[in-house]
């Protein structure tokens, strides 16, 4: 018998009939001894639903009412499929984020759990009921409602499983697993059977939609072992381990991009010790994340900083910057925001010289110019025009072989 905690995502349980199914799921494993706790996003579209909903009476919608009124799409889904699992003579019972004290900051919309209280979720297990959890909501200090963001259900789940130490937390979806590329860009993509924890926090921080990235980092961190599955078909899906595999370890396991960018540039400011905190710091209060950032000394003395933000942050960035340009005597500020980011992820790159080469001369015999370029030992990231991302995706991805799945110590076609 295992402790499994599973997560269904909004099209798992975007209907009657998809409840139906999961509660069938759920039923099976438990009848087969499994101790089970189950956690469900809001059906497909609720939340953008409720999210108009607000925008209409108010477009200035305030944060925490916001956050009340989202919650309960979750909500309406974790009593739907414990009414499912109970027809199927399943004892089962149904807990928002407050009920079961998953414990977050202050910061309504994109709240972090600091942590969450497991004795009630034990003490039903022990009485042998499946336990269905809302995800992406949580409570505050002061036991006002708050919700984790886009995809925060992922992150209920794993920090679920690291409380109760679950033998294993399994995330369905509607694709079954983690692929090289987005299929529905490059058609050659390959499933991956297993992808390391590093990798799979680069995939997800550059824009790979699977699974979100404080779920990656929860894994990472209380070393759950995570598997990502579909919740339409049967299949393996995609491991993601822990071991960095020894023999047979792809140079490239993956492509990802982001659309969601935007880049703001501030010129002309001085050369002198603490002005990147004082760009950047305004914009961070403002809790807004900066990724990708360059700076560069002119001849003159002055220098530029480039930096990019969420293409949803891009409108509040460009007037906290202006406001900063004008109290450092910048010379002027500039942004974009038809821009998208493409990068490479891999932990083969440790082992394998001329990786940036291949990726620069495959980008520029297709007449892509690279405007912003970020590195880490496992990725490497360029910024292009957003018109040609899908381009530059299917370039790389036949560049570093991947749709054959080059293996270590191969020579990727484009290399020569």
């Amino acid at each position: 018998m295992a402790l499994i905690v599973e997560k269904y995502g909004g099209t798992s349980v975007g209907d009657v009939e998809r409840i139906n199914a999961v509660a069938d799921k759920v039923a099976g494993a438990r009848a087969e001894g499994h101790e089970m706790v189950v956690v469900v996003s809001a059906m497909s579209g609720e939340t953008n639903r409720l999210t108009e909903l607000a925008a209409e009476v108010n477009p200035e919608v305030p944060a925490r009412e916001l956050d009340v009124l989202l919650a309960t799409g979750e909500q309406v889904t974790i009593a739907l499929l414990t009414m499912a699992l109970h027809r199927r003579g399943c004892d089962a019972r149904s807990y928002t984020g407050g009920q079961v004290h998953i414990r977050t900051d202050a910061v309504h919309g994109r709240a972090r759990i600091l942590d969450i209280e497991d004795a009630r979720v034990r003490h039903d297990l022990c009485q042998g009921r499946v336990v269905v959890v809302a995800g992406f909501q949580g409570v505050d200090e002061a036991q006002n409602i708050t919700t984790l963001g886009r995809g925060g259900s992922d992150t209920t789940a794993v920090a679920m499983a690291a409380a109760l130490k679950a033998d294993e937390c399994r995330i369905y979806t509607d694709v079954d697993g983690v692929y090289t590329a987005d299929p529905r860009i490059v058609p050659e993509a390959r499933r991956l059977d297993s992808i390391t924890v590093e990798e799979m926090l680069e995939m997800a921080s550059l824009g790979t939609k699977v699974l979100q990235i404080r779920s990656v980092e929860f894994a990472g961190k209380y070393r759950v072992p995570l598997r990502v599955l579909s919740s339409f078909g049967s299949g393996p899906g995609t491991l993601i381990t822990f071991e960095e595999p020894l023999m047979e370890q792809p140079m490239i396991s993956g492509i990802a991009y982001n659309r969601d960018e935007a880049k703001l540039t501030i010129r002309g400011i001085p050369d002198e010790p603490g002005i990147a905190y004082r760009i950047l710091g305004p914009i961070s209060d403002a809790h807004i994340n900066v990724d990708m950032i360059v700076q560069n000394v002119g001849a003159d003395g002055t220098t530029d900083l480039t930096f990019t933000v969420h293409r949803n942050d891009y409108p509040q960035s460009l007037s906290i910057l202006k406001q900063t340009a004008e109290v450092l005597s910048a010379r002027d500020v500039v942004g974009a925001d038809d821009i998208a980011k493409v990068s490479i992820v891999g932990v083969g790159m440790r082992s394998h010289a001329g990786i940036a080469t291949t990726m620069f001369r495959s980008l520029a015999e297709e007449g892509i110019n690279i405007q912003m370029i970020s590195t880490s030992e496992i990725k490497i990231s360029v910024v292009v025009d957003d018109k040609y991302m899908e381009l530059g995706v299917r370039t790389l991805h036949k560049a570093f072989g991947l749709e054959n799945g080059t293996k270590h110590g191969d020579t990727p076609p484009s290399a020569g």
